[in-house]
């Protein structure tokens, strides 16, 4: 499997995971400007941007791992610019956390490990 296929079927079963968890998916692959958000969900008053990450088997970096600190800053930013130019003016929205989400392939199955407020930075 390519890794943007990889990716694809990572960011689907976090979306599934998010929706079975009472969310509503707001968007994926968000664009705003340089950055690009994974996955934005909302759940009553609360906005979740997830960050999916994979690895493939050979792998020396698992998926939480991956996550460094140039990607944790740009995330921050990201979720910044989301909440100053689209997430304010909403109606009952009221805050918003950054969770991560490692998605894993063995043997047919898809496991979702999900961590939320992973940069401890919900408002």
């Amino acid at each position: 499997m390519s890794p943007h296929e990889l990716g694809r079927r990572a960011e689907l079963a976090v979306g599934d995971y998010l929706f079975a968890c009472g969310f509503d998916l707001l968007g994926r692959n968000l664009r705003l400007g340089a950055f690009e958000l994974d996955i934005v969900a909302r759940r009553g008053t609360l906005i979740v941007v997830a960050e999916v990450r994979t690895r493939g088997a050979t792998s020396f970096v698992g998926p939480f791992a991956s996550v460094t600190r140039t990607k944790r800053l740009r995330l921050r930013a990201a979720a910044d610019r989301l909440w100053r130019e689209r997430l304010a003016p909403m109606a009952n929205v009221e805050r918003m956390r950054i969770d991560v989400a490692a998605v894993t392939f063995r043997q047919g199955q898809t496991i979702v490990d999900y961590a939320e407020d992973a940069l401890g930075l919900a408002a």
